[in-house]
């Protein structure tokens, strides 16, 4: 099991600044971190985290709901929820625009077991 800690950003508010963000689980590693579509044209990529990868594999590859995929990454239904929207929008953007996919990591990641 791997524990994800988001980069974290200051929110400022009038209230002051935000809380860092809890860490999330993976429960592996890609294998693969680019894919480009055949010819590229040059198009700048698009960009895809470990979590977003991670929670479409739960919620559309193995087929959980968003309330199991919530229970394994140790997050919310409404971070689920948040992560499967922007990453199916980001992988429907790359197919219809033609640009290629990245996938990196975007904050540190540790093994715990």
């Amino acid at each position: 099991m791997l524990r994800f800690m988001g980069r974290w950003r200051w929110r400022r508010g009038w209230r002051g600044t935000g809380r860092p963000p809890s860490p999330l689980y993976l429960g592996f590693l890609p294998k693969v971190y680019s894919y480009a579509p055949i010819p590229d044209r040059g198009l700048d990529p698009i960009v895809l985290s470990y979590p977003e990868v991670e929670v479409l594999r739960l919620v559309d590859l193995e087929g959980r709901s968003y309330e199991e995929a919530a229970t394994v990454m140790g997050a919310s239904r409404a971070t689920i929820w948040r992560l499967v929207r922007n990453a199916r929008r980001k992988i429907a953007q790359a197919l219809v625009e033609g640009r290629p996919i990245v996938i990196e990591p975007g904050g540190e990641i540790e093994e715990v077991s």
